[in-house]
């Protein structure tokens, strides 16, 4: 086990994994490395014997030198650059060795394609990584490939993290593939999540067989390699930076247990009251890092989402206010929030902000900055006095003695709240930051979203009517939420 001794110098373990790589007559490849310099391939030059594991090691900076060798690419550091880079070194090693050693050798194409934080401290360093090998001598390919976001200040530090990251890749691609946990945290080993943070991974080939993509990216949340992983609109993996480039934001939180006609409502009203433009990517939202529910559970959340045809983005943190920050990593268009009257509790809890010197102001302050706006979406009333009932909603919220008719709806323009956060609340509504939806539909205000799953669960008549349709066809053909 590589990682059993824990008062190793740093690198000690890079160093280890490298020799014992160079070591193992299995195993040989090329390295394609471009934007930093070849930062894995020198610590198998430096760990000795590396003539038993380099076939090749090559560095294309110059742009045209790199389009004539793999091709055109849209940009530079993407996974189409990597993936050409892959194929092309994979394919020239195996065609000009596999007659000569292909019995006896596992082959391998390491590649990465970099963009360290430049000199002038501006912008985010990034990297494309992917390993394409053979699990065994004769076997078909397989790859990983990984995004990953650079957090050190300097370019020499992340090239260095880097180059740790790179071996612990094809360290754990030919040794660490029993679980896809085992795999993905050997890959930060010696480096930690606060200097690199992995927000994709893509597995495939029969060197990763019950590697589920899906469960793969919940896991990186779940384990703390990184805040947030991002599921296209067909519930397909895709990497943020690309996503989000140059883009608006309109995004609603939700559980999705299952997703209810209240959640596409909220959207609908939304986009009524402040019509998205063209470059505005409307999406869901959930936060899974403080749940129990089972990576199952979860992935059928995620295909209940897929089926009404919007992006997902899974979340570690509950807290509101980390979200705005998440989508200024990738883009400086206009940020607006989706909330329910329940999130006000959240966005006003003390409890939730003990880690910040100045608590709820501090949260709202970095929650509404950068024109930061936040919708909320009304409630009925005999589900306010519900949520009115909960001790930390009326501690934190709500007054005990609000009185409210159990058919009225309630906006944010009109629901009282607590002396303690009234004035927040007012200066936040008055200034534009908080926006009362209205025009919410009496059926999606009508639905008890908090009940739905146990209603389906216990085969409860009418549920069909509280989802949309696509929803109820999901539900009934994955039966998840009969078991």
């Amino acid at each position: 086990d590589m990682s059993e001794n824990t008062h190793e110098q740093p690198g000690a373990v890079t160093a280890r994994k490298a020799l014992a790589i160079n070591l193992d007559r299995s195993v040989y490849g090329v390295f394609a490395e471009i934007g930093a310099g070849q930062e894995v391939v020198r610590h198998f030059f430096k760990a000795g014997g590396a003539s038993g594991t380099v076939a090749k090691s090559m560095s294309a900076y110059d742009m045209r030198v790199s389009d004539a060798i793999y091709g055109h690419p849209k940009r530079y550091v993407s996974r189409e650059r990597l993936e050409q880079m892959m194929g092309h070194e994979y394919g020239l090693l195996v065609d000009r060795l596999a007659a000569e050693r292909g019995a006896q050798t596992r082959f391998f194409a390491f590649a990465d394609t970099v963009a360290t934080t430049p000199h002038d401290g501006k912008g985010q360093g990034h990297s494309w990584m992917g390993m394409r090998f053979q699990s065994e001598p004769g076997a078909a390919p397989s790859d990983v490939i990984l995004h990953l976001r650079l957090w050190d200040r300097d370019a020499g530090r992340q090239q260095d993290a880097l180059g740790m990251v790179g071996v612990n890749l094809i360290h754990a691609s030919l040794h660490q593939r029993s679980s896809i946990d085992e795999f993905v945290q050997a890959i930060i080993e010696d480096v930690g999540a606060g200097r690199v943070e992995v927000d994709f991974v893509h597995f495939s080939g029969p060197g990763f067989p019950g590697f589920d993509n899906r469960t793969a990216l919940v896991r990186l949340v779940r384990l703390g390699l990184t805040d947030a992983v991002l599921f296209d609109e067909r519930g397909v993996p895709a990497v943020a930076g690309e996503f989000f480039y140059k883009k608006a934001v309109l995004v609603a939180r939700g559980t999705f247990r299952p997703l209810s006609l209240v959640n596409e409502d909220m959207i609908s009203c939304a986009q009524r009251a402040q019509p998205p433009s063209a470059d505005t990517v409307t999406l869901y939202e959930m936060c899974v890092g403080q749940e129990n529910a089972s990576e199952e559970e979860i992935d059928g959340r995620i295909s209940l989402v897929a089926a009404v045809g919007r992006p997902l983005l899974v979340t570690r943190h509950r807290g509101w206010y980390r979200l705005p920050a998440y989508f200024r990593l990738h883009t400086t268009g206009d940020v607006t929030l989706i909330a329910g009257m329940n999130n006000l509790v959240d966005l006003f809890n003390p409890a939730h902000y003990t880690h910040l010197e100045g608590g709820v102001l501090e949260a709202c302050g970095r929650l509404f900055k950068d024109g930061v706006k936040v919708m909320v979406y009304p409630m009925r009333g005999d589900q306010l006095r519900r949520l009115i009932s909960d001790p930390v909603a009326c501690l934190v919220c709500f007054p005990e003695t609000y009185q409210v008719a159990l058919d009225a709806v309630v906006t944010a323009a009109d629901v009282q709240v607590r002396p303690k956060v009234a004035g927040l609340f007012e200066h936040l509504r008055n200034n534009g930051f908080l926006i009362p939806i209205t025009g919410a539909s009496s059926a999606a205000l009508a639905c008890q979203p908090r009940t739905l799953a146990e209603r389906i669960r216990q085969g409860y008549v009418g549920w069909e009517k509280e989802v949309p349709p696509e929803v109820a066809v999901e539900i009934k053909r994955s039966k998840r939420w009969f078991s």
